[in-house]
Formats: structure tokens, sequence, C-alpha cells
């Protein structure tokens, strides 16, 4: 699998289904390690198979306190933003 930078945001359109949940788990890993509080994760709006298969490894995650769907201006309902647990660090400033 390909390495992803880390931003506030991630969009899954340009990941195969089958490695959504590897990608997934892996960003928001690093996101936590990096600092990041509040990220944005891209996942479209469609028919909404792609927001329940994220909504649920959310659910799963041990990175994750909160998730909602993100406000008009930051995607509505085709992205969803997570609130991730505190590491103790801020992210560095590009």
């Amino acid at each position: 699998m390909r390495r992803v930078p880390i931003e506030d945001a991630f969009d899954l359109h340009s990941f195969l289904p089958r490695d959504v949940a590897a990608a997934l788990e892996e960003y928001l890993r690093e996101a936590s390690a990096a600092g990041f509080q509040e990220v944005r994760i891209i996942h479209g709006k469609g028919i909404g198979i792609r927001r329940a298969e994220v909504r649920r490894l959310l659910e799963q995650s041990r990175d994750v306190s909160d998730y909602f769907d993100a406000p008009p201006e930051r995607g509505g309902s085709g992205a969803t933003v997570v609130v991730l647990k505190r590491r103790g660090s801020t992210p560095a400033e590009s």
C-alpha cells in the first residue's frame, strides 16, 4: 500500500473498496500520533455504502473519541468529522 501524507482531511475516493479499512486505520493512527485533535474523512455522498463502512470502522477504532457529519461548508453528508483521542502533542506547522 502507498504512504499517505498526514493532513487534517483524508479523501477515500482514490482507494479501492478492499483498501479502505487498512488505509483509514493507518491514517487515524498516524493523525493521532501527529497530534491532530480533529480530522475530516471524505467518503462521498453516493448511496451511503462507503459512509456506513467508515462509520463502522470509526466505532471500532481505539483512536476515535467521537464523530459526526461534517457541516455543509466542509462536505455535509459526504464527509465525517472525527474527534481523535488526545495524545498530548500538536501537529507541526507547515
